[in-house]
Protein backbone atom coordinates (compact mmCIF):
# COMPACT_ATOMS: atom_id res chain seq x y z
CA UNK A 1 0.00 0.00 0.00
CA UNK A 2 1.27 3.64 -1.17
CA UNK A 3 1.85 5.78 1.98
CA UNK A 4 0.71 9.19 2.15
CA UNK A 5 1.77 12.00 4.11
CA UNK A 6 4.73 12.19 6.67
CA UNK A 7 3.07 10.42 9.59
CA UNK A 8 3.73 6.90 7.87
CA UNK A 9 2.71 5.34 12.02
CA UNK A 10 -0.92 6.05 10.98
CA UNK A 11 -0.41 3.84 8.12
CA UNK A 12 -2.50 6.05 5.21
CA UNK A 13 -3.16 4.64 2.43
CA UNK A 14 -4.02 5.17 -1.02
CA UNK A 15 -6.56 2.81 -2.25
CA UNK A 16 -4.67 1.93 -5.41
CA UNK A 17 -4.06 -1.49 -7.57
CA UNK A 18 -6.25 -4.53 -7.75
CA UNK A 19 -7.84 -5.80 -4.84
CA UNK A 20 -6.86 -9.42 -3.45
CA UNK A 21 -8.48 -9.18 0.19
CA UNK A 22 -11.27 -11.51 1.84
CA UNK A 23 -14.43 -11.09 0.73
CA UNK A 24 -17.44 -9.11 2.77
CA UNK A 25 -17.58 -10.66 6.47
CA UNK A 26 -21.14 -10.98 7.62
CA UNK A 27 -22.99 -7.79 9.44
CA UNK A 28 -21.15 -5.34 7.73
CA UNK A 29 -23.20 -2.75 5.24
CA UNK A 30 -21.59 -2.14 2.08
CA UNK A 31 -21.91 -0.90 -1.21
CA UNK A 32 -21.71 -3.90 -3.73
CA UNK A 33 -21.93 -2.01 -7.50
CA UNK A 34 -19.89 -4.82 -9.61
CA UNK A 35 -17.82 -2.12 -11.43
CA UNK A 36 -16.59 -1.26 -7.81
CA UNK A 37 -14.64 -4.32 -7.75
CA UNK A 38 -12.22 -3.65 -10.84
CA UNK A 39 -9.80 -0.92 -11.25
CA UNK A 40 -9.25 1.42 -13.76
CA UNK A 41 -6.32 3.35 -14.69
CA UNK A 42 -7.32 6.49 -17.30
CA UNK A 43 -3.08 7.30 -17.67
CA UNK A 44 -3.22 4.80 -19.73
CA UNK A 45 -5.53 6.34 -21.95
CA UNK A 46 -4.63 9.07 -24.41
CA UNK A 47 -4.69 12.28 -23.24
CA UNK A 48 -7.63 13.41 -25.54
CA UNK A 49 -9.81 10.52 -23.92
CA UNK A 50 -9.14 12.10 -20.96
CA UNK A 51 -9.73 15.12 -21.41
CA UNK A 52 -12.99 13.88 -23.06
CA UNK A 53 -12.46 15.06 -26.41
CA UNK A 54 -13.03 11.65 -28.75
CA UNK A 55 -15.06 9.17 -29.00
CA UNK A 56 -13.27 6.43 -27.07
CA UNK A 57 -13.97 8.84 -23.78
CA UNK A 58 -17.31 8.56 -23.86
CA UNK A 59 -17.44 4.83 -23.52
CA UNK A 60 -18.56 3.53 -20.01
CA UNK A 61 -15.44 3.15 -17.34
CA UNK A 62 -14.89 -0.27 -16.63
CA UNK A 63 -14.25 0.39 -13.04
CA UNK A 64 -12.99 2.86 -10.13
CA UNK A 65 -9.49 4.85 -10.23
CA UNK A 66 -9.16 4.35 -6.51
CA UNK A 67 -8.21 7.08 -6.37
CA UNK A 68 -8.93 8.32 -2.60
CA UNK A 69 -6.57 8.29 -0.54
CA UNK A 70 -7.92 6.72 3.02
CA UNK A 71 -6.00 6.84 6.45
CA UNK A 72 -5.59 4.30 9.15
CA UNK A 73 -5.74 0.27 9.42
CA UNK A 74 -9.04 -0.28 6.80
CA UNK A 75 -10.93 -3.66 7.47
CA UNK A 76 -10.15 -5.69 4.40
CA UNK A 77 -13.77 -5.99 3.69
CA UNK A 78 -14.17 -2.57 3.10
CA UNK A 79 -10.67 -1.94 0.64
CA UNK A 80 -12.70 -3.04 -2.33
CA UNK A 81 -15.88 -1.41 -1.66
CA UNK A 82 -17.52 2.34 -1.83
CA UNK A 83 -15.17 3.88 -4.20
CA UNK A 84 -16.45 6.30 -6.10
CA UNK A 85 -16.27 5.48 -9.49
CA UNK A 86 -16.23 9.39 -10.57
CA UNK A 87 -12.53 10.88 -11.26
CA UNK A 88 -10.53 12.09 -8.07
CA UNK A 89 -9.24 15.00 -11.00
CA UNK A 90 -10.02 18.71 -8.63
CA UNK A 91 -7.12 20.16 -7.17
CA UNK A 92 -6.58 21.77 -4.33
CA UNK A 93 -6.80 25.44 -5.80
CA UNK A 94 -9.85 24.71 -7.42
CA UNK A 95 -11.69 23.09 -4.40
CA UNK A 96 -10.45 26.34 -2.71
CA UNK A 97 -11.55 28.95 -5.25
CA UNK A 98 -15.01 26.79 -5.55
CA UNK A 99 -15.37 27.21 -1.73
CA UNK A 100 -14.21 31.27 -1.36
CA UNK A 101 -16.24 32.29 -5.51
CA UNK A 102 -18.40 29.79 -6.29
CA UNK A 103 -21.45 30.99 -5.12
CA UNK A 104 -20.67 34.36 -5.92
CA UNK A 105 -23.19 35.62 -8.61
CA UNK A 106 -26.55 37.25 -9.47
CA UNK A 107 -27.74 36.85 -6.07
CA UNK A 108 -25.16 39.28 -4.52
CA UNK A 109 -24.16 41.05 -7.96
CA UNK A 110 -27.77 42.22 -9.05
CA UNK A 111 -30.45 40.39 -6.43
CA UNK A 112 -29.06 43.05 -3.28
CA UNK A 113 -30.86 45.79 -5.37
CA UNK A 114 -34.41 44.26 -4.79
CA UNK A 115 -33.21 43.18 -1.20
CA UNK A 116 -31.83 47.09 -1.03
CA UNK A 117 -35.16 47.85 -1.70
CA UNK A 118 -37.03 45.49 0.28
CA UNK A 119 -35.15 45.58 3.29
CA UNK A 120 -32.97 48.91 3.65
CA UNK A 121 -29.42 48.70 4.36
CA UNK A 122 -29.73 47.54 8.10
CA UNK A 123 -32.06 45.28 6.86
CA UNK A 124 -29.95 43.50 4.29
CA UNK A 125 -26.83 42.95 6.45
CA UNK A 126 -29.07 41.67 9.52
CA UNK A 127 -30.88 39.12 7.01
CA UNK A 128 -27.23 38.51 5.51
CA UNK A 129 -25.27 38.12 8.77
CA UNK A 130 -27.98 35.73 9.75
CA UNK A 131 -28.13 33.63 6.98
CA UNK A 132 -23.97 33.72 7.13
CA UNK A 133 -24.11 32.50 10.92
CA UNK A 134 -26.78 29.67 9.80
CA UNK A 135 -23.97 28.63 6.68
CA UNK A 136 -21.20 28.56 8.54
CA UNK A 137 -22.28 25.96 10.50
CA UNK A 138 -23.95 24.23 7.70
CA UNK A 139 -20.46 24.51 6.26
CA UNK A 140 -18.68 23.17 9.10
CA UNK A 141 -20.90 20.01 9.57
CA UNK A 142 -20.83 19.13 5.94
CA UNK A 143 -17.00 19.73 6.30
CA UNK A 144 -16.74 17.13 8.67
CA UNK A 145 -19.01 14.12 7.61
CA UNK A 146 -17.29 15.09 4.00
CA UNK A 147 -14.04 14.52 5.33
CA UNK A 148 -14.75 11.69 7.10
CA UNK A 149 -17.07 10.01 4.37
CA UNK A 150 -15.91 11.51 0.86
CA UNK A 151 -19.21 9.44 -1.15
CA UNK A 152 -20.52 9.68 -4.08
CA UNK A 153 -23.89 12.02 -3.83
CA UNK A 154 -22.47 13.47 -0.55
CA UNK A 155 -25.07 15.08 1.85
CA UNK A 156 -27.62 13.22 -0.15
CA UNK A 157 -26.23 9.87 0.33
CA UNK A 158 -24.96 10.51 3.90
CA UNK A 159 -29.05 11.53 4.66
CA UNK A 160 -30.64 8.71 3.62
CA UNK A 161 -27.67 6.69 5.83
CA UNK A 162 -28.40 8.56 8.68
CA UNK A 163 -31.76 10.59 8.19
CA UNK A 164 -34.62 8.61 6.29
CA UNK A 165 -33.96 7.00 2.75
CA UNK A 166 -37.48 8.37 1.62
CA UNK A 167 -36.60 11.36 2.95
CA UNK A 168 -33.48 11.79 1.30
CA UNK A 169 -35.25 10.71 -1.94
CA UNK A 170 -37.38 13.91 -1.52
CA UNK A 171 -34.36 16.03 -0.88
CA UNK A 172 -32.41 14.47 -3.39
CA UNK A 173 -35.04 15.36 -6.22
CA UNK A 174 -36.04 18.21 -5.01
CA UNK A 175 -32.34 19.80 -4.87
CA UNK A 176 -32.08 18.24 -8.72
CA UNK A 177 -34.98 20.27 -9.40
CA UNK A 178 -33.64 23.22 -8.10
CA UNK A 179 -30.54 23.28 -10.49
CA UNK A 180 -32.82 22.22 -13.40
CA UNK A 181 -34.64 25.43 -12.87
CA UNK A 182 -31.75 27.22 -12.02
CA UNK A 183 -29.97 26.24 -15.50
CA UNK A 184 -32.28 28.14 -17.73
CA UNK A 185 -32.81 31.00 -15.82
CA UNK A 186 -28.99 31.48 -15.19
CA UNK A 187 -28.76 31.24 -19.38
CA UNK A 188 -31.73 33.97 -19.76
CA UNK A 189 -30.04 36.70 -17.24
CA UNK A 190 -26.78 35.99 -18.94
CA UNK A 191 -28.69 36.97 -22.42
CA UNK A 192 -30.14 40.24 -20.62
CA UNK A 193 -26.83 41.10 -19.09
CA UNK A 194 -25.42 41.29 -22.54
CA UNK A 195 -28.37 43.89 -23.49
CA UNK A 196 -27.03 46.13 -20.92
CA UNK A 197 -24.56 46.78 -24.19
CA UNK A 198 -26.74 46.58 -27.30
CA UNK A 199 -30.38 45.19 -27.47
CA UNK A 200 -29.69 45.03 -31.33
CA UNK A 201 -29.32 40.84 -31.01
CA UNK A 202 -32.89 38.91 -29.78
CA UNK A 203 -32.58 37.77 -26.38
CA UNK A 204 -33.34 34.10 -28.00
CA UNK A 205 -29.21 34.48 -29.73
CA UNK A 206 -27.62 35.36 -26.82
CA UNK A 207 -29.35 32.26 -24.96
CA UNK A 208 -28.46 30.24 -27.72
CA UNK A 209 -24.65 31.21 -27.41
CA UNK A 210 -24.42 30.75 -23.98
CA UNK A 211 -26.69 27.40 -23.65
CA UNK A 212 -24.02 26.23 -26.47
CA UNK A 213 -20.92 27.54 -24.34
CA UNK A 214 -22.50 25.57 -21.54
CA UNK A 215 -22.63 22.47 -23.26
CA UNK A 216 -19.22 22.57 -24.27
CA UNK A 217 -17.76 23.39 -20.75
CA UNK A 218 -19.68 20.86 -19.58
CA UNK A 219 -18.40 18.16 -22.14
CA UNK A 220 -14.95 18.70 -20.38
CA UNK A 221 -16.27 17.00 -17.46
CA UNK A 222 -14.91 17.54 -13.94
CA UNK A 223 -11.63 19.64 -15.02
CA UNK A 224 -13.30 21.71 -17.23
CA UNK A 225 -16.16 22.69 -14.41
CA UNK A 226 -13.09 22.86 -11.96
CA UNK A 227 -10.75 25.13 -14.24
CA UNK A 228 -13.81 27.55 -15.37
CA UNK A 229 -14.72 27.58 -11.11
CA UNK A 230 -11.32 28.48 -10.39
CA UNK A 231 -10.49 31.58 -12.89
CA UNK A 232 -13.91 32.73 -13.09
CA UNK A 233 -13.69 32.92 -8.93
CA UNK A 234 -10.54 34.47 -9.20
CA UNK A 235 -12.35 37.28 -11.56
CA UNK A 236 -15.21 37.74 -9.05
CA UNK A 237 -13.31 38.17 -6.04
CA UNK A 238 -10.96 41.24 -8.13
CA UNK A 239 -14.28 42.81 -8.77
CA UNK A 240 -15.68 42.64 -5.53
CA UNK A 241 -12.18 43.69 -3.92
CA UNK A 242 -11.71 46.39 -6.44
CA UNK A 243 -15.78 47.33 -5.41
CA UNK A 244 -15.23 47.78 -1.85
CA UNK A 245 -12.20 49.71 -2.20
CA UNK A 246 -13.85 52.50 -4.43
CA UNK A 247 -16.79 52.35 -2.58
CA UNK A 248 -15.04 53.34 0.48
CA UNK A 249 -13.13 56.26 -1.39
CA UNK A 250 -16.45 57.64 -2.31
CA UNK A 251 -18.30 57.34 0.93
CA UNK A 252 -15.42 59.32 2.13
CA UNK A 253 -15.59 62.19 -0.37
CA UNK A 254 -13.09 60.88 -2.65
CA UNK A 255 -15.24 60.14 -5.98
CA UNK A 256 -14.20 62.16 -9.19
CA UNK A 257 -15.62 65.73 -9.65
CA UNK A 258 -19.31 66.22 -11.01
CA UNK A 259 -20.00 63.14 -9.42
CA UNK A 260 -22.60 61.87 -6.57
CA UNK A 261 -19.70 61.24 -4.38
CA UNK A 262 -17.01 64.04 -4.80
CA UNK A 263 -18.12 65.68 -1.28
CA UNK A 264 -18.10 63.28 2.04
CA UNK A 265 -21.38 60.75 2.57
CA UNK A 266 -20.77 58.81 5.58
CA UNK A 267 -23.94 56.90 6.75
CA UNK A 268 -26.38 59.80 5.88
CA UNK A 269 -28.63 56.88 3.89
CA UNK A 270 -29.18 55.53 7.39
CA UNK A 271 -30.62 58.03 8.37
CA UNK A 272 -32.54 60.05 5.88
CA UNK A 273 -36.09 58.89 4.64
CA UNK A 274 -36.50 55.98 3.99
CA UNK A 275 -34.19 54.70 6.45
CA UNK A 276 -32.33 51.74 7.66
CA UNK A 277 -35.56 49.52 7.89
CA UNK A 278 -37.82 51.05 5.11
CA UNK A 279 -40.46 48.05 5.37
CA UNK A 280 -39.66 47.19 8.92
CA UNK A 281 -39.81 43.53 10.26
CA UNK A 282 -41.38 42.64 6.69
CA UNK A 283 -38.54 43.92 4.96
CA UNK A 284 -36.60 42.18 6.63
CA UNK A 285 -38.32 39.08 6.49
CA UNK A 286 -38.46 39.33 2.40
CA UNK A 287 -34.81 39.45 2.41
CA UNK A 288 -34.39 36.28 3.70
CA UNK A 289 -34.76 34.13 0.31
CA UNK A 290 -32.72 36.51 -1.55
CA UNK A 291 -29.97 36.15 0.65
CA UNK A 292 -30.63 32.27 1.07
CA UNK A 293 -30.05 32.40 -3.20
CA UNK A 294 -27.07 34.73 -2.95
CA UNK A 295 -25.84 31.53 -0.92
CA UNK A 296 -26.92 28.68 -3.18
CA UNK A 297 -24.36 26.21 -4.30
CA UNK A 298 -22.03 26.64 -1.47
CA UNK A 299 -22.91 23.28 -0.52
CA UNK A 300 -20.96 21.87 -3.57
CA UNK A 301 -18.14 21.81 -1.45
CA UNK A 302 -19.12 18.37 0.11
CA UNK A 303 -19.97 16.99 -3.23
CA UNK A 304 -16.79 18.02 -4.50
CA UNK A 305 -14.94 16.12 -1.66
CA UNK A 306 -15.04 12.67 -3.80
CA UNK A 307 -13.90 13.59 -6.62
CA UNK A 308 -10.76 15.15 -5.24
CA UNK A 309 -7.86 12.76 -3.81
CA UNK A 310 -7.20 13.88 -0.26
CA UNK A 311 -10.10 15.50 1.19
CA UNK A 312 -8.78 15.02 4.54
CA UNK A 313 -6.13 17.69 2.95
CA UNK A 314 -8.02 19.92 1.49
CA UNK A 315 -11.46 20.16 2.58
CA UNK A 316 -11.02 21.66 5.88
CA UNK A 317 -9.25 24.87 4.17
CA UNK A 318 -12.17 25.56 1.62
CA UNK A 319 -14.64 24.94 4.65
CA UNK A 320 -12.84 27.78 6.68
CA UNK A 321 -12.66 29.79 3.63
CA UNK A 322 -16.34 29.70 3.90
CA UNK A 323 -16.11 32.18 7.14
CA UNK A 324 -14.22 34.56 5.36
CA UNK A 325 -16.10 35.47 2.35
CA UNK A 326 -18.87 35.81 3.98
CA UNK A 327 -17.29 37.80 6.64
CA UNK A 328 -15.42 39.90 3.76
CA UNK A 329 -17.12 39.36 0.63
CA UNK A 330 -20.35 39.39 1.33
CA UNK A 331 -21.01 41.87 4.87
CA UNK A 332 -18.71 44.25 3.53
CA UNK A 333 -19.82 45.08 -0.17
CA UNK A 334 -23.71 44.86 1.01
CA UNK A 335 -21.87 47.71 3.83
CA UNK A 336 -20.72 49.58 0.96
CA UNK A 337 -24.55 49.23 -1.03
CA UNK A 338 -25.92 50.22 1.71
CA UNK A 339 -24.07 53.05 2.41
CA UNK A 340 -24.01 54.32 -1.54
CA UNK A 341 -27.48 53.52 -3.07
CA UNK A 342 -31.11 54.73 -1.56
CA UNK A 343 -33.41 51.94 -0.91
CA UNK A 344 -36.16 53.75 -3.07
CA UNK A 345 -33.68 54.75 -5.71
CA UNK A 346 -35.29 54.10 -8.87
CA UNK A 347 -32.77 53.06 -10.97
CA UNK A 348 -33.60 49.81 -8.82
CA UNK A 349 -36.32 49.00 -9.92
CA UNK A 350 -36.27 50.17 -13.57
CA UNK A 351 -34.65 47.92 -16.15
CA UNK A 352 -33.59 43.98 -15.75
CA UNK A 353 -30.56 42.47 -15.13
CA UNK A 354 -27.31 44.37 -14.31
CA UNK A 355 -29.45 47.55 -15.07
CA UNK A 356 -30.29 47.24 -11.80
CA UNK A 357 -27.21 46.18 -9.94
CA UNK A 358 -26.31 48.26 -7.32
CA UNK A 359 -22.24 47.58 -8.11
CA UNK A 360 -22.99 49.12 -11.69
CA UNK A 361 -25.32 51.77 -10.36
CA UNK A 362 -22.70 53.34 -7.81
CA UNK A 363 -19.67 52.86 -10.86
CA UNK A 364 -22.60 54.89 -13.14
CA UNK A 365 -23.45 57.41 -10.55
CA UNK A 366 -19.72 58.24 -9.34
CA UNK A 367 -18.42 58.55 -12.61
CA UNK A 368 -15.97 56.49 -13.12
CA UNK A 369 -16.08 55.39 -16.55
CA UNK A 370 -15.23 51.83 -18.10
CA UNK A 371 -15.33 50.29 -14.44
CA UNK A 372 -19.05 49.93 -14.92
CA UNK A 373 -18.31 47.49 -18.06
CA UNK A 374 -15.86 45.55 -16.10
CA UNK A 375 -18.46 44.70 -13.52
CA UNK A 376 -21.14 44.17 -16.44
CA UNK A 377 -18.92 41.53 -17.72
CA UNK A 378 -18.56 40.16 -14.21
CA UNK A 379 -21.45 39.44 -14.13
CA UNK A 380 -22.05 37.67 -17.40
CA UNK A 381 -19.63 35.46 -16.46
CA UNK A 382 -20.54 34.59 -13.17
CA UNK A 383 -24.30 33.72 -14.44
CA UNK A 384 -22.49 31.48 -16.92
CA UNK A 385 -20.43 29.45 -13.70
CA UNK A 386 -23.57 29.20 -12.02
CA UNK A 387 -24.80 27.78 -15.24
CA UNK A 388 -22.08 24.76 -15.58
CA UNK A 389 -22.92 24.70 -11.44
CA UNK A 390 -25.97 23.80 -12.08
CA UNK A 391 -24.93 20.92 -14.12
CA UNK A 392 -22.39 19.63 -11.81
CA UNK A 393 -24.48 19.36 -8.93
CA UNK A 394 -27.52 18.57 -10.46
CA UNK A 395 -25.75 15.75 -12.29
CA UNK A 396 -23.66 14.37 -9.57
CA UNK A 397 -26.83 14.25 -7.08
CA UNK A 398 -29.02 12.79 -9.86
CA UNK A 399 -26.07 9.59 -10.08
CA UNK A 400 -26.48 9.21 -6.36
CA UNK A 401 -30.04 8.80 -6.56
CA UNK A 402 -29.77 5.95 -9.25
CA UNK A 403 -26.94 4.17 -7.43
CA UNK A 404 -29.09 4.55 -4.19
CA UNK A 405 -31.84 3.09 -6.33
CA UNK A 406 -34.39 6.12 -6.06
CA UNK A 407 -33.84 6.68 -10.13
CA UNK A 408 -33.18 4.88 -13.56
CA UNK A 409 -30.20 2.99 -13.27
CA UNK A 410 -28.84 4.10 -16.39
CA UNK A 411 -28.01 7.60 -15.04
CA UNK A 412 -25.54 5.59 -13.20
CA UNK A 413 -23.32 5.57 -16.31
CA UNK A 414 -19.91 7.38 -15.97
CA UNK A 415 -17.53 7.70 -18.81
CA UNK A 416 -13.67 7.07 -19.42
CA UNK A 417 -13.64 10.75 -18.92
CA UNK A 418 -15.45 10.40 -15.35
CA UNK A 419 -18.32 12.33 -16.81
CA UNK A 420 -21.71 11.11 -15.25
CA UNK A 421 -22.94 11.22 -18.92
CA UNK A 422 -26.65 10.33 -19.20
CA UNK A 423 -26.61 12.45 -15.62
CA UNK A 424 -25.07 15.53 -17.48
CA UNK A 425 -27.62 15.48 -20.42
CA UNK A 426 -30.76 14.87 -18.51
CA UNK A 427 -30.01 18.80 -16.83
CA UNK A 428 -29.11 20.31 -20.55
CA UNK A 429 -31.72 18.95 -22.07
CA UNK A 430 -33.79 21.31 -19.74
CA UNK A 431 -31.87 24.15 -20.96
CA UNK A 432 -34.05 25.55 -23.21
CA UNK A 433 -36.64 26.19 -21.28
CA UNK A 434 -34.71 29.53 -21.08
CA UNK A 435 -36.31 30.47 -24.39
CA UNK A 436 -39.83 30.46 -22.21
CA UNK A 437 -38.85 34.17 -21.87
CA UNK A 438 -38.88 34.83 -25.09
CA UNK A 439 -42.76 34.69 -25.25
CA UNK A 440 -45.20 37.52 -24.46
CA UNK A 441 -46.29 35.16 -20.79
CA UNK A 442 -42.52 34.07 -20.78
CA UNK A 443 -42.72 36.00 -17.17
CA UNK A 444 -45.47 35.10 -15.35
CA UNK A 445 -44.42 30.87 -16.74
CA UNK A 446 -40.68 31.16 -15.48
CA UNK A 447 -41.87 32.66 -12.28
CA UNK A 448 -44.11 29.67 -11.53
CA UNK A 449 -41.04 27.31 -12.52
CA UNK A 450 -38.36 29.23 -10.22
CA UNK A 451 -41.20 28.60 -7.64
CA UNK A 452 -40.75 24.87 -8.10
CA UNK A 453 -37.72 25.44 -5.94
CA UNK A 454 -37.34 28.62 -4.15
CA UNK A 455 -37.23 26.56 -0.90
CA UNK A 456 -35.07 24.04 -1.82
CA UNK A 457 -31.52 25.58 -0.82
CA UNK A 458 -32.77 25.87 2.83
CA UNK A 459 -34.42 22.30 2.72
CA UNK A 460 -30.94 21.14 1.78
CA UNK A 461 -29.15 23.21 4.20
CA UNK A 462 -31.36 21.80 6.95
CA UNK A 463 -30.81 18.34 6.01
CA UNK A 464 -27.44 18.51 6.40
CA UNK A 465 -27.77 20.02 9.99
CA UNK A 466 -30.41 16.73 10.95
CA UNK A 467 -28.27 14.47 9.26
CA UNK A 468 -24.90 15.78 11.19
CA UNK A 469 -27.04 15.40 14.48
CA UNK A 470 -27.81 11.79 13.66
CA UNK A 471 -24.85 11.56 12.49
CA UNK A 472 -22.62 12.60 15.85
CA UNK A 473 -26.09 10.32 17.57
CA UNK A 474 -24.86 7.28 16.01
CA UNK A 475 -21.41 8.21 16.17
CA UNK A 476 -21.21 8.08 20.05
CA UNK A 477 -23.80 5.07 20.12
CA UNK A 478 -21.56 3.25 18.94
CA UNK A 479 -18.76 3.08 20.64
CA UNK A 480 -16.71 6.40 19.07
CA UNK A 481 -14.86 9.42 20.39
CA UNK A 482 -15.25 12.86 18.25
CA UNK A 483 -11.25 12.77 19.01
CA UNK A 484 -11.36 10.22 15.99
CA UNK A 485 -12.88 12.76 13.73
CA UNK A 486 -10.58 14.39 11.34
CA UNK A 487 -12.05 17.45 11.18
CA UNK A 488 -14.58 18.64 13.72
CA UNK A 489 -17.08 20.73 13.19
CA UNK A 490 -16.56 24.26 15.01
CA UNK A 491 -19.74 24.14 17.31
CA UNK A 492 -20.29 20.25 16.61
CA UNK A 493 -23.42 19.10 17.05
CA UNK A 494 -24.95 22.68 19.36
CA UNK A 495 -24.05 24.29 16.17
CA UNK A 496 -25.68 21.95 13.90
CA UNK A 497 -28.82 22.51 16.14
CA UNK A 498 -28.28 26.69 16.01
CA UNK A 499 -28.27 25.99 12.27
CA UNK A 500 -31.38 23.99 12.56
CA UNK A 501 -33.27 26.42 14.34
CA UNK A 502 -32.28 29.20 11.92
CA UNK A 503 -33.24 27.62 9.12
CA UNK A 504 -36.93 26.89 10.64
CA UNK A 505 -37.46 30.40 11.36
CA UNK A 506 -36.14 31.67 8.40
CA UNK A 507 -39.14 29.33 6.47
CA UNK A 508 -41.36 30.52 9.53
CA UNK A 509 -40.53 33.61 8.26
CA UNK A 510 -41.08 33.33 4.47
CA UNK A 511 -44.72 31.43 5.02
CA UNK A 512 -45.39 34.77 6.89
CA UNK A 513 -43.64 36.98 4.11
CA UNK A 514 -45.69 35.15 1.62
CA UNK A 515 -48.90 35.23 3.23
CA UNK A 516 -48.67 39.12 3.59
CA UNK A 517 -46.38 40.48 1.09
CA UNK A 518 -45.05 43.94 1.41
CA UNK A 519 -47.11 46.49 -0.48
CA UNK A 520 -50.20 43.93 0.48
CA UNK A 521 -53.28 42.35 -2.04
CA UNK A 522 -56.21 43.10 -3.18
CA UNK A 523 -57.97 39.85 -3.28
CA UNK A 524 -57.56 36.77 -1.93
CA UNK A 525 -56.56 35.32 -5.32
CA UNK A 526 -53.32 37.46 -5.68
CA UNK A 527 -52.89 36.13 -1.62
CA UNK A 528 -52.87 32.67 -2.63
CA UNK A 529 -50.53 33.76 -5.95
CA UNK A 530 -48.07 35.23 -3.33
CA UNK A 531 -47.96 32.63 -0.72
CA UNK A 532 -47.27 29.56 -3.62
CA UNK A 533 -44.85 31.51 -5.68
CA UNK A 534 -42.95 31.68 -2.09
CA UNK A 535 -43.97 28.46 -1.28
CA UNK A 536 -44.71 26.06 -3.60
CA UNK A 537 -41.60 23.97 -3.02
CA UNK A 538 -43.10 22.58 0.48
CA UNK A 539 -45.88 20.96 -0.89
CA UNK A 540 -43.06 19.38 -3.94
CA UNK A 541 -41.16 18.65 -1.39
CA UNK A 542 -43.83 16.90 1.18
CA UNK A 543 -44.83 14.80 -2.38
CA UNK A 544 -41.34 13.38 -3.21
CA UNK A 545 -41.52 12.52 0.45
CA UNK A 546 -44.71 10.48 -0.15
CA UNK A 547 -43.32 8.96 -3.80
CA UNK A 548 -40.64 7.90 -2.18
CA UNK A 549 -42.11 6.13 1.01
CA UNK A 550 -45.18 4.34 -0.98
CA UNK A 551 -41.97 3.51 -3.37
CA UNK A 552 -38.96 1.87 -0.52
CA UNK A 553 -40.74 2.21 2.76
CA UNK A 554 -37.61 3.27 4.07
CA UNK A 555 -38.03 4.81 7.95
CA UNK A 556 -35.29 5.87 10.25
CA UNK A 557 -32.91 3.87 11.85
CA UNK A 558 -31.99 3.51 15.15
CA UNK A 559 -28.60 5.40 16.00
CA UNK A 560 -26.59 2.19 16.87
CA UNK A 561 -27.86 0.51 13.26
CA UNK A 562 -26.51 3.60 10.85
CA UNK A 563 -23.37 2.07 9.13
CA UNK A 564 -20.95 4.17 9.82
CA UNK A 565 -18.06 2.26 7.69
CA UNK A 566 -19.03 2.29 4.16
CA UNK A 567 -17.49 4.88 2.13
CA UNK A 568 -15.19 6.13 5.63
CA UNK A 569 -11.67 6.69 4.86
CA UNK A 570 -10.15 7.59 8.00
CA UNK A 571 -9.57 4.52 10.43
CA UNK A 572 -7.40 5.96 12.61
CA UNK A 573 -7.54 5.33 16.51
CA UNK A 574 -7.93 8.16 19.33
CA UNK A 575 -4.31 7.46 20.20
CA UNK A 576 -3.40 7.80 16.99
CA UNK A 577 -4.98 11.16 16.39
CA UNK A 578 -3.44 11.95 19.76
CA UNK A 579 0.00 11.64 18.38
CA UNK A 580 -0.90 13.33 15.63
CA UNK A 581 -2.70 16.37 16.88
CA UNK A 582 0.03 16.48 19.60
CA UNK A 583 3.26 16.78 16.84
CA UNK A 584 0.77 19.82 15.25
CA UNK A 585 0.85 21.49 18.25
CA UNK A 586 4.66 21.57 18.23
CA UNK A 587 4.19 24.25 15.28
CA UNK A 588 5.46 27.91 15.57
CA UNK A 589 2.62 30.38 17.19
CA UNK A 590 2.23 32.07 13.65
CA UNK A 591 1.60 28.66 11.62
CA UNK A 592 -0.71 27.47 14.45
CA UNK A 593 -2.34 30.57 13.94
CA UNK A 594 -2.98 29.78 10.30
CA UNK A 595 -4.23 26.34 10.72
CA UNK A 596 -6.40 27.89 13.28
CA UNK A 597 -7.98 30.47 10.90
CA UNK A 598 -7.34 28.85 7.49
CA UNK A 599 -6.49 25.18 7.63
CA UNK A 600 -7.36 22.23 9.89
Amino acid sequence: MAQEGSFTQFNDVEKKGAYTGAGVEAGHSVSVDPAQDVYYDPSKESLMTRLGLNLESFKRAPGTTRGLVAHGDIPPEYLQHDNPLLQQKMKPRHLQMIAVGGSIGTGLFVGSGSALGNGGPAGILLAWIIMGVMLINVTQALGEMAILYPVSGGFYTLASRMIDPSFAFAMGWNYVLQWAVVLPLEITVAGSTVQYWTDAVPLAAWITIFFVVIIIASALGTLGYAEEEFWSSCLKLLVVVMYIIIGIVCICGGGPAGGDFDTYQGARLWHEAPGAFPNGFKGVCAVFVTAAFSFAGTELVGLAATETPNPRKTMPSAVKNTFWRITLIYVTSLTIVGLTIKSDDPDLYNGSGSDISPFVILMDRARIKGLNHLINLTICISVLSIGLSCVYAGSRTLTALAETGYAPKFFTYIDKSGRPLYSVLALLVLGPLAYINCADVGGEVFNWLVALSGLSTLITWLSICITHIRFRKAWKAQGHSVEELPFKALGGEYGSWLGTILIIIILIAQFYIGLFPIGGVESAGERAESFFLSYLAAPIMILFYVVGYAWKRGTPRKASEIDLDTGRKSWLTVEEMRIYRAERAAAPFYVKVYRMLFSN
